[in-house]
């Protein structure tokens, strides 16, 4: 899938200032994480926002928003702006995704992944 450079300058921009926010590749685009938290993408067929099961009608309610789907399943809580969705409500969701994740606790930055699996210890013996 193509990247939509626009939207991540715009969502770079968006967010700068704010404190703990991280870049990373993910979904096919980029990904910002707040504290940790998943928080919003850019893929080319639209921003990624994370507003939370709680604010879900709310943010479908906008024109061009949709359910955010993975594996042929709608995520509760994610939506996906198509880019037809306009600066405005993009600037909404993401703010709401700002209040989501800051009601997330910080994760702890030294945990090991979930699904990491922890590596045995190697044990040598000195040769004689």
């Amino acid at each position: 899938m193509a990247r939509d450079v626009a939207l991540e300058a715009w969502l770079r921009e968006a967010l700068r200032g704010e404190t703990n926010v991280t870049e990373t590749a993910m979904f096919g685009g980029k990904a910002w994480l707040l504290s940790g938290h998943l928080l919003c993408g850019a893929r080319e067929d639209g921003m990624l926002a994370r507003v939370g099961p709680a604010r879900n009608a709310w943010a479908l309610a906008f024109p061009a928003v949709a359910p955010m789907v993975m594996r042929g399943r709608a995520l509760d809580g994610w939506v996906r702006a198509a880019p037809e969705a306009g600066a405005e409500p993009r600037r909404q969701l993401l703010d709401a995704a700002l209040a989501f994740a800051r009601s997330l606790p910080a994760k702890d930055a030294g945990h090991p992944k979930r699904n990491a699996k922890a590596k045995p210890e190697r044990r040598t013996t000195a040769r004689r």
